[in-house]
């Protein structure tokens, strides 16, 4: 079995994230890794909290708080939304802990005697009315490509240009407000990107012909564009130190690294904060140092594919170190409100902990995975939201495990009944689940997430038909023993929907799996033999009727769903 190494883009630390941000890389990484994890695969799925940069010193000035205690409150807050959603992270981390600041300055000095690092005496922004330098998000204006007039100095959100301060129009101080904006000289150490142009670009013919478009076409448009050396350090209290030993100077002045040089490297420091834990039985650098044998998938959003498809493995190749860099970036669109933005200040849109407050998990999980905005943006509507979770859900597989497990207890009591030998309905059922798995595993494996629910909703269905076709409460009739043989198949394919669900509905996979008393369920995947044959839960069997798995949403919840959250706009 492979060695998968999984990242999700790291959430910033400045408030709780909306659905986009869970399904553009958190979910889809999750579900990917129980996948594997499943399939028997050695797993290692890696997140931490994004803490440094202007960003975070804002909002713990909002709040009131020192920004150290700040982040260590939204990391917690973070962490109990994500733990909500189950996600199963091997370890969620830090990008402010030791280990992530110890293989940053680890990174510039080896950069630096590469010839990858250069200081340079610069013009920035400096407010007199802030009594500081300016780092680039603590300038806002207009961009200069699309005239979005809450651009932010290091990139714009609405065209994901990558800016300068600069290049804005209209600039003004996002702390004070103040447009009394000068421009002073200082200095700042500088990646020398332009000299790695050449080698990334041969690493991204080699290893981007796999990835997605969306990823591969951002990365080569950078490329085009030619790479640009970029400032990798700021002027902020609070960030990774530049080190005193190399730089002395600017040590001196408290420079530190900017939020982009450092955030990728945690996801190495989160994996080494993993290590540190159990030392004696977790070696992190088998998964990042001399690595061949693993396979890195990277997920997140389109906005940060710049970064992680050309900025860190630039970063990575100038370390001249055998650092693992990625094999396969997963890259998504964006999810919109009814086709506009989530606002958190507009109170338009649903925000992961307000999610987890009206509905469980499982209906998130579903529905954002199912609908996930792979090859172009989507949209969520309540409407469209209620329709997915009561027709496929409710309907579709909670009313099957329902009527089946009630009716057979109802008319045979407690036990999975034994009933006839499987006939020629049994055997066709058992070839189309089969085909229907292997279409399952392949969108799996091709993280073609939409895909893969549309398999899956598939096989949900092919029960609801055999049931239908089959009708037990009519067979019960005149054939109890046939009425048992339907009764018991439906059983075991309740079984194998709770293994093949569990990395899309996990609360929802464990009530159907422990309906059964199984003496020996230890099954992690089920065989295209399992599949067609269908006996993986035998007569005598005791099972229980679980609580119904999905309640259905109505026309009174959507009406207060939309008036808490916003509706359609007008």
């Amino acid at each position: 079995m492979a060695r998968h190494l999984i990242t999700s883009a790291l959430p910033y630390i400045n408030g709780i994230k909306h659905l986009g941000n869970m399904v553009g890389s958190m979910l889809p990484a999750d579900v990917y890794s129980r996948y594997l994890r499943q399939r028997g695969h050695d797993v290692l799925y890696i997140c931490a909290t994004d803490e440094h940069g202007t960003p975070a010193e804002l909002a713990a000035k909002e709040q009131g708080l020192p920004v150290a205690e700040f982040c260590a409150q939204a990391h917690d807050a973070q962490k109990a939304v994500y733990e909500g959603f189950e996600l199963a992270f091997d370890h969620f981390g830090r990008s402010s802990s030791p280990e992530n600041a110890e293989l940053t300055q680890h990174f510039a000095r080896r950069l630096n005697e590469n010839g990858f690092i250069e200081e340079r005496a610069i013009r920035q922004v400096y407010s007199p009315a802030d009594g500081r330098f300016l780092p680039d998000r603590y300038v806002e204006g207009t961009c200069p490509h699309c005239g979005y007039d809450k651009a932010r100095g290091d990139q714009c959100e609405n065209c994901t240009r990558v800016l300068d301060p600069t290049d804005l129009i209209n600039p003004r101080s996002a702390i004070s407000g103040s447009t009394e904006l000068e421009v002073r000289e200082t200095k700042h150490l500088f990646l020398l990107q332009s000299k790695l142009q050449v080698e990334v670009e041969e690493w991204i013919a080699q290893t981007a012909g796999e990835w997605p478009q969306l990823a591969s076409s951002i990365a080569r448009k950078w490329l085009t564009e030619g790479l640009h050396d970029r400032a990798i350090t700021r002027d902020l209290d609070w960030g990774v130190p530049v080190p005193a030993d190399t730089w002395p100077e600017l040590a001196a002045e408290g420079k530190v690294f900017y939020v982009w040089f450092d955030a990728p490297i945690e996801y190495i420091g989160s994996t080494k904060e993993w290590a540190d834990q159990n030392p004696a039985e977790r070696d992190w650098k088998s998964w990042w140092y001399e690595a061949d044998d693993v396979r890195y998938t990277q997920f997140m959003a389109k906005d940060n594919v710049p970064f992680h498809s050309v900025m860190f493995p630039a970063t990575e190749m100038g370390v001249r170190e055998p650092w693992k860099k990625v094999d396969y970036l997963k890259s998504f669109n964006w999810l919109t409100y009814y086709g506009g933005k989530f606002s958190t200040s507009q109170k338009r849109g649903i925000f992961t902990d307000a999610a987890l407050e009206i509905l469980p998990a499982d209906y998130w999980r579903y529905f954002l995975i199912a609908n996930a905005p792979e090859s172009d943006d989507s949209s969520f509507t309540w409407e469209h939201f209620a329709a997915t979770v009561n027709k496929d859900l409710a309907d579709t597989l909670g009313n099957f495990v329902n009527r089946v497990l009630s009716f057979s207890r109802k008319r045979f009591g407690d036990d999975v009944p034994a009933g006839k030998e499987a006939g020629e309905a049994e055997a066709k059922l058992g070839t189309e689940i089969a085909a229907l798995l292997a279409e399952y595993e392949a969108q799996m494996e091709a993280l073609q997430f939409r895909k893969a629910a549309s398999a899956l909703r598939a096989l949900w269905s092919a029960g609801n038909s055999y049931l239908e076709e089959k009708a037990p409460w009519l067979e019960i009739k005149t054939d109890p023993e046939a009425a048992a043989l339907t009764l018991r198949t439906a059983m075991n394919l309740i079984h194998l929907y709770a293994v093949v669900s569990e990395p899309f509905i996990p609360a929802s996979s464990k009530a159907m799996r422990g309906a059964f008393a199984l003496a020996d369920d230890t099954a992690t995947w089920v065989t295209a033999e399992q599949a067609a044959a269908l006996d993986t839960v035998p007569a005598g069997t005791a099972f229980t009727v679980p609580p119904v798995l999905f309640a259905k949403i109505t026309e009174e919840d959507l009406e207060s769903y939309r008036e808490r959250f916003g509706g359609a706009p007008e």
